[in-house]
């Protein structure tokens, strides 16, 4: 208690009584405000632990290595013409390369036409300068179905477009394209958006047999062979999705023209995602998806995307819940983050959980860009939202808010359930705005769940129509932070 009633009184001495008020009863913004971390952290106790957890993290993290042996897929039939089909010459030198216990993959420069790749342990696909993988819009090429997952739900489906399950060691690097090709002429149609090619009458993702059919398999648990789709379910494919995989590498290639997610670690660990460039403006074309993964690190990227930037998902309602596989140890770091629905996002698939997710030294800006941290959860996701950790953010403009927290998210049909969701411990520390858009902060949590450990330090909010809009959030604590000018006390 003595150390606690010291800490109060410095405190107090700082942002003095007036904050005092706002903030609510002090004692309890202090206790409030510890920071929680896993068990394998537990032994670090000084006041900047969530950033060295960080530190932890990233230094645990070492880039997978490989055989100094090298297969060129034009040495087993692959044609640079952009028209022939080369899945067969990626197949065979990837199992070359996996029988002489592996090695690097090489696409030379050139247009090269294929369906899905299937990577397997020990292989880094590598992309030289001048090289595009221009992937099928053909359906049928998808085949055969592979053990995938579609908006938090696992199924039978169309291959992703590269692919590995269950594999350990495996990267795609180097400086080529990879083309997805994906338009209002295929793929985005199924969304049922207006904008993506769909016109009333046209078969789409939403149709009764298909997401709607899928989702109630995951709520009600069926098993995995009863989950089949692929043709006429209208479910497009992801573009990259390492599933149940371990030491994963995807650096410095450019991606565009994605059908649906774009990068998706799913059940996955220690996962690096480098200099790589995203620009696909489609439906549902977040850029980075990690998914029940644990450990990974995304740095010094580009997104420029038709939805979140980055995503980070549990899994949806009792789906997510029976898989229980937390998201966890997830760091952004050097990223530039231009058109998204959200720079760095949480949901809404979230309901086995999310903790420890740092964001380090980013930049946001977009008139399109429409927020910059978001949190989006509702009462049938559930789970918990424990630990998301904000520095040294550079924002032109967004769109609609700098930091949202929205526990009531709703998207295409009723999402009231009985599974409430905790959000808390969220941290924003020198933060420097812009134009936050419509508010600086939104956040609207439950009467019997409110958002818990809000703390916003060394903001700094230029503009906003409106500054603060909240709801049901206990234990908000602003330092030295500043909105349309004003110190956050003085703002009515």
């Amino acid at each position: 208690m003595k150390n606690i009633k010291k800490a109060v009184r410095v405190f107090n001495k700082q942002i003095g009584l007036k904050r005092l008020v706002y903030l609510m009863a002090l004692p309890v913004v202090f206790i409030a405000c510890k920071i929680e971390v896993s068990e394998e952290v537990a032994n670090v106790t000084d006041k900047n632990s969530p950033w060295q957890l960080m530190r932890q993290i990233v230094d645990n993290l070492k880039e997978p290595t490989f055989q100094d042996i090298s297969y060129n897929i034009v040495d087993f039939g692959a044609i640079a013409d952009g028209v022939t089909n080369n899945s067969d010459a990626f197949s065979k030198a990837i199992e070359k390369c996996y029988e002489m216990g592996g090695g690097k993959v090489i696409v030379p420069s050139g247009k090269f036409y294929t369906g899905p790749i299937h990577l397997k342990s020990n292989i880094n696909l590598f992309l030289e300068k001048g090289s595009v993988i221009v992937f099928s819009t053909n359906p049928s090429d998808y085949y055969p179905l592979v053990h995938t997952s579609y908006e938090g739900m696992e199924l039978m489906n169309y291959s992703p477009l590269i692919y590995a399950y269950q594999a350990n060691n495996i990267a795609v690097t180097g400086d080529g394209v990879l083309n997805g090709q994906a338009s209002n002429e295929n793929w985005w149609p199924w969304s049922m958006g207006n904008k993506y090619g769909w016109k009333e009458g046209m078969p789409s993702q939403r149709d009764s047999l298909n997401l709607p059919r899928l989702m109630k398999f995951g709520e009600n648990g069926s098993p995995l062979n009863k989950r089949v789709f692929g043709d006429n379910h209208y479910l497009r494919p992801t573009f990259i999705e390492p599933f149940n995989c371990s030491n994963v590498l995807i650096k410095g290639v450019k991606i565009i023209n994605a059908p649906f997610w774009v990068i998706h670690p799913i059940k996955s660990k220690n996962v690096i995602v480098d200099g790589v460039t995203i620009d696909s403006h489609g439906p549902n074309n977040d850029g980075c998806n990690p998914e029940y993964s644990k450990n990974i690190l995304i740095k010094n990227c580009t997104f420029n995307t038709g939805d979140d930037c980055i995503a980070i998902k549990a899994g949806r309602d009792g789906e997510g819940r029976r898989v229980a596989i937390k998201s966890e140890n997830i760091v952004v770091q050097n990223c530039k983050m231009i058109d998204g629905h959200g720079g760095v996002v949480i949901g809404s698939e979230m309901s086995a959980g999310v903790s420890n997710v740092f964001v380090d030294n980013c930049t946001m800006d977009s008139p399109n860009l429409d927020r910059a941290i978001r949190i989006k959860t509702n009462s049938r996701r559930g789970g918990t939202v424990d630990g998301v950790y904000v520095r040294n953010i550079e924002v032109g403009q967004v769109k609609e808010a700098v930091l949202k927290i929205n526990m009531f998210y709703g998207i295409y049909s009723n999402q009231t359930g009985t599974f409430i969701p905790e959000v808390r411990n969220i941290l924003l520390e020198n933060i420097n705005v812009k134009n936050g858009g419509e508010f600086g902060i939104l956040a609207r949590g439950y009467v019997e769940s409110p958002i818990q450990n809000v703390t916003l330090k060394n903001v700094v909010i230029a503009k906003a129509k409106k500054e603060i809009s909240i709801e049901n959030v206990a234990n908000i604590k602003l330092v030295n932070t500043k909105i349309n000018g004003l110190p956050v006390e003085e703002i009515k």
